[in-house]
């Protein structure tokens, strides 16, 4: 399914991402908003966990809403629909599991980032050659690109910090001026360093 996103500028956004069509809608009604807030909140955090399927979660959280709602109204007990949701999930969790398999050939894992990636099978062959050649252990970062500029992959072996270095005095080749250096002790830390002792 297609949408087109009206924008408070520009043109609209074309999407097929069940996240950015949930986030889209906010209806003047309290009761609708809630709901829409409700739905939102439950595609968000299958975005931040699988970082897929937000468009079936909406739908079935949507549908969840509304069987509740009619239990509710024919008088049923809201413990008890709490506690049957509650099962229904452990099923449901149950049952997947059981289904679930492992992707494996370029050719699965093209089909699976085709599908994610809104049908584009050339991004979706892409991801799966780097997918292929990172392994399951490596790490894939996506940018968007500036521009109209082609898909574009670049591999980078090690770690790379897009930032910059604070000093020029960190140059090792000042002919490409670069700072490279050969198994270094790096520190990671969460605070804020302004003072060498500490260290």
């Amino acid at each position: 399914l297609t949408v087109a996103i009206s924008k408070s500028y520009g043109a609209p956004e074309i999407t097929k991402d069940g996240y950015k069509v949930i986030k889209s809608i906010k209806p003047e009604d309290p009761l609708a908003l809630a709901i829409a807030n409700i739905i939102t909140q439950s595609a968000s955090q299958c975005n931040d966990k699988v970082g897929d399927g937000t468009t079936t979660c909406s739908i079935l959280t949507a549908k969840v809403i509304e069987e509740v709602s009619k239990a509710k109204a024919a008088g049923a007990d809201i413990v008890c629909i709490k506690e049957g949701v509650l099962k229904a999930k452990e099923a449901v969790l149950e049952a997947l599991m059981s289904m679930k398999r492992e992707v494996l050939s370029e050719e699965e894992i093209a089909q699976v980032a085709t599908i994610s990636a809104n049908g584009d099978k050339n991004i979706g062959s892409k991801i799966a050659q780097c997918v292929q050649e990172v392994g399951k252990d490596g790490v894939i970062t996506v940018e968007e690109s500036k521009g109209f500029k082609e898909l574009d992959v670049e591999k980078t072996d090690g770690m790379q910090f897009d930032r910059g270095y604070l000093s020029p005095y960190f140059v090792t080749n000042s002919e490409k001026m670069l700072v490279e250096f050969e198994n270094p002790y790096i520190l990671l830390t969460e605070k804020k360093l302004n003072i060498i002792q500490p260290i």
